[in-house]
C-alpha cells in the first residue's frame, strides 16, 4: 500500500491551480479519464487519486463556469 505524500501533494495542487481555471479543469478531465499529465509525474496511485479529488473539490466551488 502506499502512503500519501501531503507535502508533495501540497505543492503539486498549488502549481496546477496557478494553471487557470480552464487548465486546471482540462487536467481534471485527463485524470478522470485514466491519462496521464506531466502534474502527476512521480505521484503513485493513491496519490494522484488524492489529488483528482482536492481538484473535483475546489473546482465544485466555481461552478462550470470559468471568470476571466
Amino acid at each position: 500500500m502506499h502512503t500519501l505524500d501531503h507535502l508533495r501533494l501540497e505543492s503539486r495542487l498549488e502549481s496546477i491551480c496557478q494553471q487557470g481555471c480552464q487548465q486546471v479543469r482540462r487536467i481534471i478531465s485527463a485524470l478522470e479519464a485514466g491519462v496521464d499529465v506531466p502534474e502527476t509525474h512521480g505521484l503513485n496511485q493513491r496519490e494522484s487519486s488524492a489529488l483528482l479529488a482536492e481538484l473535483q473539490q475546489i473546482m465544485a466551488v466555481y461552478g462550470d463556469v470559468c471568470r476571466l
